[in-house]
């Protein structure tokens, strides 16, 4: 009885020639990134083996390499599908089948083949985007510290412009403080920074976060950006929320920025230890109260002379010092200042007189009364007198 005669596999030649027609079926995807898929393909077609452990994971490595390459997942599952049925007919399993039955096999483990390794190769493809994602993330990350810390100034110009950002002119830089702390990829973060993008000019602006805050940094020269930085947190987190926005003035070079977020912060703790009224505070218009912690020592001097005497009136001395900054922040009206503390005009003339009994610092004497006003917005600037000894 004669040897029975085996079908020979497919010539390397014939290989080659099915990669190049799915590279161009692909549009122009480069055929490398097969790999030996036909190969593989040819000896399943035979054996009706799924892929080994190793195969799949060289499968893995070429998306993983395709994302590398900037080459859509589309593409590259598009240039092994073509592969696929391109190599059908010269598979040798398909070859060598004899009936229906032997090419459905052949079919069967060839196409399941296919579906496993199209898997692999989205697998490593959405692994390599999330690593690239982590990395960017990391790399902006350490930038954002760096600038907002003022590290390593002599760099931070170059690896500015990785984040479309220009520090050789004058930057300005807002801040936002919530009751929530706001962070990176939270909902309120990416709709402002969405916002934000849409602007033509949205380059030269970087939205991010700092320790809790919101943080916008933008050139000088865009003057609108922070009024529309706080329509969109505005828009973010609504108007019922406690929120402020504080902005910091504008200065040249990478060190600019730093000096800038602390003014924005500055102006952020100004704003909510005196309860300032609004939601935008400018550095620019709060430098008096820098003025008068330059000196912190005279200033608690002051406070403790011209208020210490309040401690001892009936029901301690914030009654009184509620009223006094509220007469002052209205223009020294009594009657706006009883409509703000929903009182009654002789309830506000009577604390206001029993202020000057117990100082001896009248509201009505100008001089006085700017001691008075300086001594208040300096107790509500040192937490007096919370933070004083309790001790008469």
């Amino acid at each position: 009885m004669p040897p029975t005669r085996r079908t020979p596999a497919p010539a390397a030649s014939t290989l080659t020639g099915v990669a190049e027609m799915a590279s161009r079926d692909a549009q122009g995807v480069p055929a490398d990134l097969l790999d030996g898929y036909l190969e593989e393909l040819d000896g399943i077609s035979t054996t009706r083996k799924p892929f080994r452990p190793e195969q799949l994971r060289v499968r893995r490595e070429v998306g993983a390499r395709a994302a590398e390459r900037g080459i859509s997942l589309h593409g590259v599952i598009d240039l092994h599908l073509s592969a696929t049925w391109l190599a059908w007919r010269s598979l040798s399993g398909v070859r060598r089948a004899t009936g229906a039955d032997a090419v459905r096999a052949a079919g069967e483990a060839v196409f399941k083949a296919a579906d496993a390794a199209v898997t692999a190769i989205a697998e490593g493809y959405e692994e390599a985007q999330r690593w690239a994602v982590r990395r960017e993330e990391s790399f902006r990350r350490e930038f954002v510290d760096d600038l907002l810390d003022g590290r390593n100034l002599g760099q931070l110009a170059e690896r500015a412009e990785r984040f479309g950002l220009r520090l050789a002119g004058s930057t300005v830089v807002a801040a936002v403080r919530s009751a929530q702390p706001l962070v990176d990829g939270g909902e309120v973060a990416r709709a402002v920074e969405t916002s934000l993008n849409l602007r033509p000019d949205s380059r030269d602006v970087l939205v991010t976060t700092k320790e809790g805050l919101l943080v916008c940094v933008a050139p000088d020269t865009m003057t609108d950006v922070p009024d529309e930085f706080v329509r969109q947190v505005a828009a973010a987190l609504g108007s019922d929320t406690t929120w402020r926005v504080g902005l910091g003035r504008a200065h040249p070079g990478p060190g600019g920025v730093v000096r800038s977020f602390e003014q924005a912060r500055y102006a952020l703790d100004i704003a909510e230890r005196l309860g300032l009224p609004g939601r935008l505070h400018k550095a620019v218009d709060l430098l008096v109260y820098r003025v008068l912690l330059r000196d912190r020592a005279a200033l608690e001097d002051l406070v403790s002379v011209v208020l210490q005497p309040l401690r001892g009136a009936r029901g301690g001395a914030e009654p009184l010092m509620e009223t006094l900054a509220a007469y002052f922040a209205n223009g020294q009206v009594a009657a706006a200042c009883a409509r703000q503390l929903h009182l009654g005009v002789r309830t506000v003339t009577y604390r206001l007189q029993r202020v000057a009994d117990l100082t001896g610092y009248s509201v009505d004497d100008p001089a006085q009364a700017l001691s008075l006003h300086v001594a208040v917005l300096g107790a509500k600037l040192l937490d007096w007198p919370s933070s004083a000894d309790e001790t008469p």
